[in-house]
């Protein structure tokens, strides 16, 4: 039996259509299991989940920060959630991200970023550029109001916080050596031992 030519034309309508950026890929994509899939400017990004060192310093985080979470009703999760950046619709996976019970959202997988308390990230070997560089950046423009970049492999490991954001970037950065305390800023407005990441 010989096709039509408006029966072609009938199933080339009906095929999905490839994607065309990397946000639409990304929204395309299959869970990963073991894998970090993230929109970062434009690039669809995917790498393997981080060392054994790297989730427990982000569970301790979670743990840390649980009481006070508990206490005014927050939630937290470490590296479990994706943000979508407010604005340019990037999407990250924040190692440890702590938000308010009625978070807004971007679809049904994905928090939206001017509704979070606080994000943060741990730097490793592959994440050093985009941890340092390019996510203060989107989390700033995404409205983030305190971002956490813990450091452990800093020529001098350490921690800082990125806070007061205005005119789309961070105007205040406050950095200690690994294992001082920091000030985690309104709305967070709580002290951090940062010895926790030493363990």
């Amino acid at each position: 039996m010989v096709a039509t030519i408006e029966e072609d034309l009938q199933m080339d309508a009906s095929a999905p259509e490839s994607p065309r950026t990397a946000r639409e890929l990304f929204d395309a994509l299959p869970p990963l299991p073991g894998f970090r899939a993230e929109v970062i400017e434009g690039k669809l990004i995917v790498s393997p989940m981080g060392s054994p060192e790297h989730a427990w310093m982000a569970v301790a985080l979670h743990d840390t920060l649980r009481p006070l979470a508990h206490e005014r009703g927050w939630r937290g999760a470490p590296g479990l959630l994706n943000v979508c950046i407010a604005g340019p619709r990037d999407s990250l996976v924040p190692d440890y991200t702590l938000t308010p019970p009625a978070c807004p959202r971007w679809g049904e997988g994905e928090l939206l970023s001017s509704g979070l308390i606080m994000v943060a990230e741990i730097v490793s070997p592959g994440s050093v550029r985009v941890d340092r560089e390019d996510k203060p950046r989107l989390y700033a423009v995404g409205r983030v109001p305190v971002y956490l970049l813990v450091d452990p492999i800093g020529e001098t490991p350490g921690v800082t916080v990125f806070s007061d954001i205005k005119d789309g970037a961070y105007q205040t950065t406050t950095r200690v050596a690994m294992g001082a305390t920091i000030t985690l800023p309104p709305p967070v407005d709580a002290k951090l031992d940062t010895s926790i990441f030493m363990a």
